[in-house]
Formats: C-alpha cells, structure tokens, sequence
C-alpha cells in the first residue's frame, strides 16, 4: 500500500504531465486507492497546497537550488515543493519528518541520486529559520511570491477591485471551500433531509443566508447514502444557489437553462417553480446532457427537458421563455479554491473567453420572451468577461434594461450586477446580471 506522501507525489506529477483539473485527479485517484481515510486526508491537504503554494514554494526552491530550476526532474522538483511546503505550512509535520521523507520519496520514483541535493536544499531552509528571504522584492512582486499568484492578476485585481477587495481576494484562494447542497423542497424539508444524512454520519447544517441551503462536512461515501438514493438534495454551491433566487423563477413559468451542466441552476429553479411548468435545460455534449437527465431522474424533478445544443450558435428550436439563465464558460477565477491551477493560466489563454461569452449572451437574448428576464453569469472574477460583456449587450440590445432584484443577504449588496467574493458568503466567486426584455 502506498503511503500519504507517495500518493501525493503520484498525483502531482500526474498534474505536470497531463493539464486535467486538480479535482478531477484527486477524485479518480483516490476512488482507485486502497490508503486510510486518515492517509487520503493528509495526501488531499498536501496535495493543494503544493498547488496552492506553487510559486512561493518554487521561489524557495530557486533560492536554496545550486541548480538551475529547469534543470531538476519534474519528480525531483515536486518532492522539494512538497518538502517545502511541509516546513512552511503543516505545523502537524515535524521538521525532520518533512526532510527525511522527502528524502526517501526519491528512491521511490527512481531518482535516488538526488537524495543528498534534496536534503542539503530543505536543511538549509531549516538553518535560516524557515524565513522566506524576499530580497528587495516589494509591490506586486513581493505579493506574488507571498500569494503565489500571477503578478498581471494582482494588477488586474487591484485595478478593478480596489486594494482592499483585491487583498481579501487574495486571501480567500486559499484552502479547501465549503460543500453546501441544495434541499429538495418538492419532496422534504430540510430538516429531514439533516436527520437523513446524520444516520449515514454525514454533518450538515443549515446556511441562514438563503433558503433551501445546507452545508455539508464528512461527506465520505455520500453518493452511496440513502438520502443521496432517495433524491433529497443535489450539490451547488450557495453563490450558484443565489443565482436561482436572483432568477426567481414562479411555477407555471418556462426557463430556458442554457450551458447548464452539471445541472445544479435546473434543478433548483424546478424546485423553486414547485416542480410546475417547463424547464428547457442544455449543454454542448452528450455525456453531460446525460448527467442532467439522469439527476433530475434521481430528484423525482419532471418539468425538466435536457437536450444538447452549441449556445454560441442560434437554434430555432428553443422556445422563447419567461427567464433565460446563461451561466457561460470563463476563466474559472472565481473558483480557484477548488481549483488552484486555474489562477497559474497564463493572460493570453484568457483573452479569447469574451468572443464566446458575447455569442452566447446574444444568442440567449432571442429566447427571452417580452417582459422576460435574462441572467448572466460566471465563476470568474473578471471584469473583461463580466461587467464589460453586459455593458456592451445593453448598449446594442435597447429591447433589454437593468433590473434590481433585492436580495437581503448580508454581505451583498443589491444591483443588477453583482460580483460576489469567497470572503463575502463563503461561496465561490461569482457574477451575474439582472436584465429584463421591454419589447
């Protein structure tokens, strides 16, 4: 059986080499791996926070390195990024368990020769104190390193956020976010739902913020809980679950849910419209389609019709509808607690994300009905792919106009548009905008 740290060096290295998502990775892996529940913790703890930390972890390492950085094996490499952030990060891990360790993980994947370089490399971090010399790095360069994110979105934060929302920014992609689920209210209510999962050892409690929401911990195994089975709830986090309220679906309604996958914006309008109407849900391939179409299945949900379609392209076939939710593809910045390879993307592989969020957002606006309500959202904290976007629709579409929808959840504050930061409700970062077709 491998041990914790075997794992970890396992799948980071899988992530150097392959570019598929963190969660992914850690889902496959440890649904295939025989380690204890308390070894799966410690590799997941371990291996987000090397992500986390890359580029202060790799700073050090170019510090404290004789050899050129691009020069040591991408094994190696990680060994001393996961040394590294043992010492700096995991006061649960002595110094001496954090060096030895990484010292045997390099026989484990065939570079014993690096043995002695690895040791001398950590234990000369040890000796300065586990002090990280910024030199005379300051401003953004200095976050950087502290942060271990991209100097050009430090700048780009800063410039649209202000300093003090781009700093709590900062600050919040770290860490593991929060698992919240949304109740199924068609058929229980929340607190069965709460005395369901606690007989399969599931915690959760109730999320004050908005209705419906809970917040899940010891989720081991809950696909196979019987409240899972028996469709009392779907996972959504509450800023996705907000967009729902924003939407404020009535039954009797049409909603068209375009880009919907996996599905969490369809269900719970159908459980807001009590299961009554018509929800018209879509997404671009097959397999996910099939995923929609099955939840709703397992939720008892029947309003829902889940169908393949490019949003980017127009389609006569969507029939118009009371609300149109267009949740487009985006940089993701807004979810880089789930996923911290996202914020290491370089500038440029972003700047092709405004053409597609413009054809689907004008391609959205032909289902609305007149006096119908369209919503647009992202998981990203962009300016260029939020506010810009919207800005640019209302000034060619005069058919369309901002709509308030007051929420009263504290921490936000009321607006057509509204970008909401993991420090604000603890959910994932998020933007959306209210607009109402006149004519």
């Amino acid at each position: 059986m491998k041990t914790a740290r075997q794992i970890t060096l396992d799948l980071l290295i899988r992530m150097d080499t392959s570019g598929a998502y963190s969660n992914i990775i850690l889902d496959h892996a440890f649904s295939s791996q025989e380690a204890n529940r308390r070894d799966k913790a410690f590799a997941a703890a371990l291996f987000y926070g090397v992500l986390e930390r890359r580029m202060t972890l790799d700073y050090l390492i170019r510090f404290y390195s004789e050899i050129e950085f691009d020069k040591i094996s991408i094994p190696v490499t990680e060994i001393l990024r996961m040394g590294f952030y043992q010492l700096l990060y995991m006061n649960s891990v002595p110094d001496s368990a954090a060096v030895n360790e990484s010292v045997l993980l390099c026989d484990y994947c065939d570079s014993g020769r690096a043995k002695g370089f690895v040791n001398a490399v950590l234990r000369n971090f040890l000796r300065d104190g586990k002090v990280i010399n910024y030199g005379e790095l300051k401003d953004e360069a200095k976050l950087s390193i502290e942060y271990s994110c991209p100097k050009w979105l430090i700048k780009k934060w800063k410039r649209e956020l202000g300093e003090a929302r781009a700093m709590k920014m900062l600050t919040s992609c770290f860490g593991r976010p929060p698992i919240y689920a949304r109740v199924n209210t068609v058929r229980y209510s929340v607190e069965e739902v709460i005395k369901c999962l606690a007989k399969d050892g599931i915690k959760s409690v109730i999320n004050e913020l908005i209705d419906g929401c809970i917040e899940l911990s010891d989720t081991k195994g809950i696909e196979l809980s019987s409240a899972y089975k028996s469709g009392m709830f779907h996972i959504q986090d509450i800023s996705s679950q907000i967009c729902c309220k924003i939407a404020a679906p009535v039954f009797n309604e049409t909603v068209v849910d375009l880009c919907a996958a996996p599905g969490g914006k369809t269900f719970t309008c159908a459980e807001i419209m009590a299961d009554r109407g018509k929800i018209y849900s879509y997404d671009l391939y097959d397999g996910k389609v099939s995923v929609i179409s099955n939840t709703a299945k397992r939720l008892g949900l029947t309003i829902i019709t889940a169908e393949e379609n490019d949003a980017t392209k127009p389609n006569p076939n969507i029939p118009k509808a009371d609300k149109v939710i267009c949740d487009v593809p985006c940089s993701g910045l807004g979810v880089i607690r789930r996923k911290p390879e996202i914020k290491y993307k370089l500038m440029k592989q972003l700047e092709t994300l405004p053409d597609t969020q413009r054809k689907i957002i004008n391609n959205a606006a032909e289902y609305v009905k007149p006096g119908g309500t369209l919503i647009y959202s992202t998981c990203t904290v962009s300016k260029a792919e939020n506010d810009d976007i919207v800005e640019e629709f209302l000034s060619e579409h005069t058919d369309f106009v901002p709509v308030v929808v007051p929420l009263n959840i504290k921490g936000l504050e009321d607006g057509y548009k509204r970008t909401m930061l993991p420090c604000d409700i603890n959910g994932d970062g998020f933007f959306t905008a209210t607009l109402r077709k006149v004519k």
